[in-house]
């Protein structure tokens, strides 16, 4: 298996960064591997409380946003006390997968000191295997979704083949992120201590539980600059109403997003010279 020397300046170009995951693809499994099962290890259910917290976050939702509140899905919505569960739970899964990443992003080398100063180890790759988790986890909880849908709605619509190419752009944009909090966290320990803020502001930011039609006019273009608000509706619309994606749309947030990706990795990559230097 190849290693890079950490301690030198390495190389930012797209092509490295795919040769890069090319090569330690298989250190990236199982570091994965390992990341996932390590969260559950001693609990009595262990791997299985994956598929235990989506369906527990699922019942949650429907009791109390459909019989507590008694809510409805935007004007004139649907008055269904599951169908509104269904929409929120898309919203927390396109939420869970972005924030679970980028939480833990500022203290990535921080915990993993030994990779920077004792041992030849492809840095880059941290950010990857952090977002892999997560997205086992966002994985997890769509199954659940997909399953939910099936039982409630008694269909499952078949545009929901489009839901990964939904996704996708998402987990560039939210790895160029990690990769850019990553390499701030060890320069500027504030970041560890901020980023849970703004994640939560975020949370109430996102069309997570109501529908971006649900706002004025004039402030729905605003909420269409939150990175969340067009995927949540986007997924929305493939798994639950059925249609087509805005095809249009997705292309012009890929390119962003694949812009934001190559930012991260470019910034993490020249700045991780001076990781061992502050450590």
């Amino acid at each position: 298996m190849h290693f890079q020397n950490p301690h030198r300046s390495q190389p930012a170009s797209f092509v490295s960064l795919v040769k890069s995951i090319h090569i330690h693809r298989q250190l990236i499994i199982q570091m994965v591997k390992r990341e996932v099962v390590g969260r559950y290890k001693g609990s009595v259910f262990g791997l299985a409380w994956s598929f235990l917290n989506p369906i527990l976050m699922l019942t949650i939702y429907t009791f109390v946003f459909s019989v507590v509140f008694k809510a409805r899905w935007g004007e004139g919505g649907t008055d269904s006390k599951t169908q509104f569960a269904l929409l929120v739970f898309v919203g927390m899964i396109v939420l869970g997968l972005f924030t679970e990443a980028v939480n833990r992003s500022p203290g990535l080398i921080l915990g993993n000191t030994n990779y920077v100063k004792k041992v030849v180890f492809p840095l880059e790759i941290l950010p990857v295997i952090s977002l892999g988790a997560a997205l086992f986890h966002a994985a997890i909880s769509f199954l659940v979704l997909t399953f939910a849908l099936v039982v409630i709605n008694h269909e499952l619509h078949w545009t929901i083949v489009f839901a990964p190419l939904i996704f996708a752009p998402l987990i560039f944009f939210t790895l160029g992120i990690t990769w850019m909090l990553a390499s701030l966290g060890v320069f500027m320990r504030d970041v560890g201590q901020t980023i849970g803020i703004l994640t939560t502001v975020l949370m109430f930011m996102s069309p997570v539980f109501y529908p971006i039609s649900a706002l004025p006019v004039k402030f729905q273009g605003v909420m269409m600059l939150n990175p969340l608000t067009f995927i949540i509706e986007q997924t929305r619309t493939v798994a639950i109403s059925g249609q087509m994606p805005n095809w249009s749309g997705l292309a012009i947030y890929t390119l962003v997003a694949l812009a934001v990706m190559w930012f991260g990795y470019v910034w993490f990559q020249k700045t991780r010279k001076g990781f061992a230097d502050v450590l």
